[in-house]
């Protein structure tokens, strides 16, 4: 099953608020992964750039350019959820 995604917002501290096309909303911690992916460090180093997150094609995750995304499954499972 995919969480496929609907909307993103990026927030404070790398963190990106995420709302999923089955109505949950969820935020997701982007800084682990500049330890485990090379690419993802770019959005520490480029200014501006996180701030560029937008849905990719169908809602089937995130992303920023060519080399940075992340899948909607990964949003959903690990992000935490927001209640209102």
């Amino acid at each position: 099953m995919f969480y496929r995604v609907q909307d993103v917002t990026p927030l404070a501290d790398y963190r990106l608020q995420v709302r999923f096309m089955n109505g949950e909303t969820k935020q997701y911690d982007v800084k682990p992964l500049f330890d485990e992916w090379e690419a993802f460090k770019a959005l520490t180093h480029t200014a501006g750039l996180f701030e560029q997150v937008r849905v990719d094609a169908h809602g089937y995750g995130v992303c920023w350019n060519d080399d940075i995304d992340l899948e909607c499954n990964e949003l959903y499972e690990r992000g935490i959820a927001v209640t209102a």
